[in-house]
């Protein structure tokens, strides 16, 4: 039902900067009433939780691990998702992706923090630190 379509991902050395973008659609509607979050999976290791944008308190949460380098955002429109990500490392290097969850008020932020209620993915953009 979501189309989601990661982009902006690269090489890049340690130290550098880099934005990525998730543009997501629903056929025929607004996107709107979806939760938007970054995930992000190294080689050999499972999908990390990276940070999510809530529909609604529309503000950002993020993970332990890339908290206070890395951005997200969210046009007016509601249908682009951004995550900035400052002062890359190493173990920055995965391939990211976005994916949608339907929201409700109720819902508590932690909700969103691990895969389960993401039933809507993108394909994935890879983001490679060297050095």
């Amino acid at each position: 039902q979501v189309r989601l379509v990661e982009s902006g991902g690269g090489s890049v050395q340690a130290g550098d900067s880099l934005r990525l973008s998730c543009a997501a659609s629903v056929p025929g509607r607004t996107f709107s009433y979806y939760a938007v979050g970054w995930f992000r999976q190294a080689p050999g290791k499972g999908r990390e939780f990276v940070g999510v944008f809530r529909w609604t308190d529309d503000r950002p949460y993020y993970g332990d691990s890339v908290k206070g380098r890395f951005i997200i955002s969210r046009t007016d429109a509601k249908n682009m998702v951004f995550l900035q990500m400052n002062s890359l490392e190493p173990e920055d290097t995965a391939v990211y992706y976005c994916a949608a969850a339907r929201e409700y008020t109720y819902y508590s932020p932690e909700s969103f923090y691990t895969e389960a209620p993401y039933h809507n993915w993108g394909q994935g953009t890879q983001v490679t630190v060297s050095s």
